[in-house]
């Protein structure tokens, strides 16, 4: 009898040291009672603008946010950027709750980042009378290699290019057309993005291979260790369980892939 006193206990204690985490997850996420879900059109590997006016984006950075506030118990309301770089300032003004941006070590400092939910590349395109023909022919002195302002690409390459220029447009779409409009040599981009360019313009290539993976993860505002806690769990969760790949499947997204367990070595 004194032992399945004991054991009742033992569970009622466990419950209510579980009950504050999953409401302090909750008060982390929703502080205002909605998820605020950061969700960037302009990678449209993870999302789409809305097909009809008024409508709502679609995407596999849609799908994870919905599902996620179905697991809180609170209503969603998607806050739409063009550009990853105006999601991440607009989250120090603490206009979302959540986002989904790549991980880099700059964002680190100023977000919680869970490890990544899927992976995706960076390419370089070029016109077709470019001499260039591989990836490493890229840094270069006289190159000048256009990004988006602040996306994952423009912070990699902003560490790694030595000697080529870099030269930033205020979003990714806008990348391919400043380089044919200025008579730039390269720009880099997502690769289905640059491929998708390359059917809509004339005249340029995208080059072998890639130069970097880009590993796309999630955010949540510093200092909340609750809400980091719950939505890391979250990412690992829907990665083993196939949400993740389903999604994929859904939006026909074949150029991501689920990312691995855990954090990218």
């Amino acid at each position: 009898m004194r032992a399945a006193l004991i054991s009742i206990a033992t569970l009622l204690m466990a419950a209510c040291s579980t009950a504050p985490s999953n409401q302090q997850a909750v008060a982390d996420l929703a502080p205002t009672g909605k998820l605020r879900a950061a969700i960037n059109v302009g990678n449209a590997v993870l999302a789409a603008r809305p097909a009809t006016p008024g409508g709502e984006p679609t995407g596999i950075s849609v799908d994870l946010a919905r599902e996620l506030a179905r697991r809180l118990g609170v209503p969603l309301q998607l806050v739409v950027f063009d550009a990853a770089g105006k999601v991440v300032d607009a989250g120090k003004t603490g206009s979302w709750d959540i986002a989904f941006v790549a991980l880099d070590p700059k964002r680190a400092a100023e977000i919680a980042q869970s490890p990544p939910y899927v992976q995706i590349e960076g390419s370089y395109l070029v016109k077709n009378d470019s001499p260039l023909k591989s990836n490493d022919e890229v840094d270069r002195k006289g190159h000048r290699v256009v990004v988006g302002r602040n996306s994952a690409y423009d912070l990699y390459l902003t560490r790694e290019l030595k000697q080529a220029e870099i030269v930033r447009t205020p979003t990714s779409a806008q990348v391919v057309d400043t380089m044919l409009k200025d008579n730039y040599e390269v720009s880099a981009g997502v690769k289905q993005a640059l491929e998708n360019d390359a059917r809509r313009l004339p005249g340029v290539r995208l080059l072998p291979g890639r130069f970097m993976v880009i590993n796309q993860a999630m955010a949540s505002q510093k200092g909340k260790e609750a809400g980091a806690r719950y939505v890391r769990e979250f990412v690992e969760e829907v990665k083993a369980s196939g949400f993740v790949a389903h999604s994929i499947d859904l939006h026909r997204q074949s150029s991501a892939v689920v990312a691995p367990p855990g954090d990218p070595k």
